[in-house]
């Protein structure tokens, strides 16, 4: 009995303040890194944005010849690529629009998807979510959302839409660079032989 008295004398006082870590301090880190992905996002664009060639000059029919030989096709193609870059990429934006708005069902699941997507942000700015006890973050719930998406684009087709936008673009993008001819481009001189 004496050992239990002991235990109770000796105890000590526990009591006292802890702070939580403060949530403006995680906010304002979040904060910071998507205002620093935004900022390098803008710049990655207006570098695109600048380096788009005029129009005019990427569809001029009187630059597209066959390559003589392969050795300046792949040059082409290699120059070409550097040279029209934003302009291919522009390209790709193009078939994706298309291949989007012309697949209803992939723009129904699309539509329903960012729906959700809207309801969580509603939601969440009025009060936060719990499931179980347990409070679920903005992400967390923008992660939910997209994984029970993934079986709804995949009824809707996004799967065959994704190969068509890669396969369409590459053959595009890659017919335009190699058929597209240099300006410093020299034609291969052409042997005349004589019959014996």
């Amino acid at each position: 009995m004496s050992s239990g008295s002991n235990i109770k004398n000796s105890s000590s006082d526990l009591s006292g303040d802890i702070d939580p870590p403060s949530s403006d301090a995680e906010k304002s880190s979040m904060m910071s890194s998507v205002s620093l992905s935004n900022m390098q996002m803008r710049d990655w664009l207006m570098k695109r944005r600048e380096s788009i060639q005029p129009w005019a000059e990427f569809l001029k029919t009187s630059k597209f010849k066959l390559p003589k030989a392969v050795a300046p096709a792949t040059k082409r193609i290699v120059a070409n690529i550097e040279r029209f870059q934003s302009n291919y990429i522009f390209v790709f934006l193009l078939l994706f629009i298309f291949c989007i708005l012309t697949s209803p069902m992939l723009l129904i699941a699309l539509a329903a998807i960012f729906g959700a997507c809207y309801i969580v942000s509603l939601k969440n700015a009025d009060k936060k979510f719990s499931l179980m006890g347990h409070e679920l973050s903005l992400a967390q719930q923008y992660a939910s959302v997209g994984l029970m998406s993934i079986p709804v684009l995949w009824l809707a087709g996004a799967g065959s839409a994704i190969f068509w936008i890669i396969g369409a673009s590459v053959f595009v993008i890659m017919l335009h660079a190699s058929m597209y001819s240099l300006d410093d481009e020299v034609a291969p001189f052409d042997l005349d032989m004589e019959e014996v």
